[in-house]
Parts: C-alpha cells; structure tokens; sequence
C-alpha cells in the first residue's frame, strides 16, 4: 500500500495493518505529521499538533508491537484528533478564542481517558467555532478552516476542523461534538460520515449535562463502521451521569456488518419552518429515497413539525456562551450578542421545559416510522466569509435557516448520522440525514452501512492528493 491509500485508508483497515506489522505505528503517525504540515497550511484544520507527544507515543507502541502483537487495544498506534472544545492535559485548549492558547489543560474528560485506553495516538487538537457556537469555523486570530473540496467554501462548523482533518487525510478519524448539528452538518460539507448518537450514549464524565441535553459527542469518519467503531470505544455509563442508556445487545460494529430488515422509513425535503431544500440537497434524498425502495424498504413523505421549537432552542442553546464563564471582551461580536441576550433562570427553565414538551410531539412521529431521511442542511456549503459583513442577528436567522433539519434532534435526544451521497455542480459534497428512534443507533447504522455499499462514499478531494 503506497503512501496516498494509507493515509486514506480507514481506521479499522490501519489498525489491522499495525497488528500484522504491516505498518508501524510511528510510520503511521510520521506519514500524517508530514501530511498536515505539508497540506494543513491551506485547510486550517488544527489548532494545535502535537508532534513531539505523538512522535513520542508512537515510537513507545512500535517497541512495544515488537515484543508483543497479542492482546493489544483494538485501535493500537492509530492516529486520532480530538476537537478543540474538549481538554487534553498538557495541551493548550482554546475552545476556539486566541488568549487562552497560552495556557495547557490540566485534566482531560474521561472521553479522551476512552480513546487512549482504546490505543489510539492523538495527533493535536482541531478548530472549532469560537465556543462551538457557529455552523461555520472562524475564529478570530486562527485562519478559516476550508473545505477541502473548494478552498473558498468553508468546511462547516462548529466540528469543521476535524471534518476537513478526516476528508484531507490529516487524521484516520476524528472526535466530535454536535449540539446543534455540529458533528453532522461539518461532515456533510466535507463529504465524509458523521454521528451523532442518542443522549446519554457518551458520558460528559467528569462534568454533567451539556446544555439541558442538547449536545452531546460524536464520530467523523470516512466509514459508516469507523464511525460505529469509535461510537463503541466512546460509548458506556460513568459513576453518576444524569442521563445513561443501556449498552445495545451486539456491538455498534457488528451492527454494520448485516443490512436491516425491511423498515418504515418517512422522508422529506419540504420541512417546516424554512421549506424546500435547495435542489441539489433535495435530489440526494429523493435519489437516496429510490436506492432504499429497491432495497425492499417501504418509503413514504412526512415529517414531524418542529417549526416551533426554534424560539426555546435558541434561549437554552445561547446560554452556553455565558455559561462558558469567558470574558465578554475575548469574544467575537456575535457572541457578545448572543451574551447580552442571556435570559434569566426562569425564562430559561420554562424554555427548557418547552422545548421538552415540544420534543415529546416530535418523538411520537417515530411511533409509526423507523427512521427519517431528510437534508442535513437546506443548501451546500456557504463561501467563507460570507456572513461576516452581516449583523448579529442576521446571521442567526442565516444560521437557522440553512442548518434547519439538525437542532430538533438535538433536542430530542435522538441519533442521526450524516452519510455523503455526491457533488453538486461545484463540485462540493452532498449527504443525507438519517435519523432513528431514541437509542436506535444501530438500527441507522445498519442502514447506512446498508446505503454506503450501495452507493460508495466520494473519493479523495483533489487538493488532498498532492
């Protein structure tokens, strides 16, 4: 295998490979520092590398894969990067504002504890939205974070850096977090998988809830079973989370090994609120609608109303930028907006309670179908910087009308998965949504294991391939 397809290859297949000595671990970790130095200037993927910490590892693993191969983790030496909105001890961690570079973690959660302990190498930290709070990643003070597919078009947000990490071939698979869409709609422009699972899947150990449930971890991959695989290493109930569910009876990668019986699946490209789709997003799932009937499952249209859930999704999800406890003076101005919009507690508490009643309605739609198939967002990726001479509130109402089809489950606690199923005439990706019952991962990853047999994922983006 040369160079080119290793660096492409998924994170199951490498870690084969370094249990078969095929490869080494520090080959593997040396084959991606030189790849992100080289190329990562014009992505603006991460943050931070950490290369002599990685290089360090992977040596230590590559002696130790000398004296021993048996018994190893199940991700020994493959290189991993994790979102810069969640610490690793040593590492600066900058949740995407510029002043707190200068200053290391000194803990971890217990997460990134799941992925070490899976043997995984982390190779740095990947740019987020300042504070995750934009669909798109521009922070000021760090350079935009562009679509590997087209450099003037951004790789979404707030997860952009690792989603344009994982389509560029700067890392085998990448961590996460979505709270609004941000594992899904990142992956969705940058043309590679994304999951979000069900609240209470992944512990937030040691803190507790995120945002009264709303976000939550997530997997960016190139495969739906890499995503499922890094689903199972971070998955599991921690000594005192406030939300938990079982663990499922076959593992999350066993799942996508077996299509689903045949299912009841609603779709839709009309959604309530902002309308249709723009035609290339609404041809991907009318297109993907089709491969799932002559797969023999039984489609129809519909979609749960969810037009009303905007006002107190937007009150809970605003306060985390005051929660976040940053100075108001680091932040960018449309965060120092959303600031000065925080509500009290009881307005927050009774928002709270609507968007909970409102999820109830939107749950109980799935009383009768298995899954939903609709956009991830309403129209391709935007240009970076196009929003930027807009005014705060603008910009909100262009946020929520794009990124329309991914807060309801954000808000419901339900599972969905963004699949990539094209290009547009710009050449930029297009992906569908899939969205399951509450805890029904396996169930939407059978699915789009089922629908990326059918129909492959897209190939390397040409920028990556130099």
């Amino acid at each position: 295998m040369d160079k080119l397809d290793l660096a492409f290859a998924s994170a199951i297949d490498q870690a084969k490979l370094i249990r078969d000595r095929t490869i080494s671990p520090l080959e593997l970790v040396e084959l991606y520092l030189e790849r992100i130095q080289r190329l990562d200037p014009q992505f603006g993927s991460y943050f931070t590398v950490m290369a002599d910490q990685a290089l360090a590892e992977a040596k230590a693993k590559t002696e130790k894969l000398g004296r021993n191969s048996q018994d190893l983790p199940p991700f020994f030496g493959v290189p991993i990067s994790i979102k810069d909105l969640n610490p690793v001890a040593g590492v600066p961690c900058s949740y995407g504002i510029r002043a707190l570079m200068a200053q290391p973690a000194e803990w971890e959660p217990a997460l990134v504890g799941l992925i070490r302990a899976a043997g995984f190498t982390i190779l740095g930290k990947t740019a987020t939205s300042e504070l995750g709070s934009m669909p798109f990643t521009e922070p000021t003070g760090f350079p935009p974070t562009r679509n590997p597919w087209n450099l003037e078009y951004t790789a979404g947000g707030s997860s952009g850096g690792a989603a344009a990490a994982v389509a560029a071939g700067l890392c085998a698979i990448a961590q996460g977090s979505d709270g609004g869409g941000s594992v899904r709609g990142p992956a969705s422009c940058c043309g590679v998988v994304g999951l979000k699972p069900s609240r209470g899947r992944i512990s937030n150990a040691p803190v507790g809830d995120r945002i009264s449930g709303i976000a939550t971890d997530g997997s960016i991959a190139r495969t739906v079973a890499d995503a499922a695989a890094l689903l199972d290493v971070m998955s599991g109930y921690i000594t005192g989370d406030p939300y938990w569910l079982p663990p499922p009876e076959i593992s999350f990668l066993e799942a996508t090994k077996s299509p689903p019986k045949p299912l009841r699946i609603a779709f839709a490209t009309n959604l309530p609120l902002v309308g249709e789709a723009a035609p290339s997003c609404k041809q991907a799932v009318l297109e993907t609608a089709q491969i799932l009937t002559e797969m023999g499952h039984t489609l129809e249209e519909g979609c749960p109303e969810f037009a009303d859930l905007v006002e107190p999704f937007t009150v809970v999800w605003q306060t985390a930028i005051a929660a976040a406890g940053i100075p108001v003076e680091l932040l960018q101005p449309i965060n120092q907006w959303f600031f000065s919009r925080v509500v009290d507690a009881g307005t927050y508490l009774r928002a709270v309670t609507q968007m909970q009643i409102i999820s109830r309605r939107i749950v109980s739609f799935f009383d009768n179908y298995d899954a939903l198939l609709i956009p991830v967002y309403m129209h391709s990726p935007i240009r970076v910087g196009e929003w930027a001479p807009l005014s705060p509130p603008e910009v909100l109402q262009k946020v929520i009308d794009w990124i329309a089809p991914c807060p309801p489950f954000n808000a419901t606690g339900q599972p969905a998965i963004a699949l990539p199923v094209g290009l547009d005439d710009r050449g930029l990706p297009t992906a569908v949504q899939l969205v399951g019952k509450p805890a029904a991962e396996s169930t939407i990853l059978a699915l789009a294991a089922e629908l990326e047999r059918a129909k492959p994922g897209l190939q390397r983006p040409p920028l990556s391939v130099k």
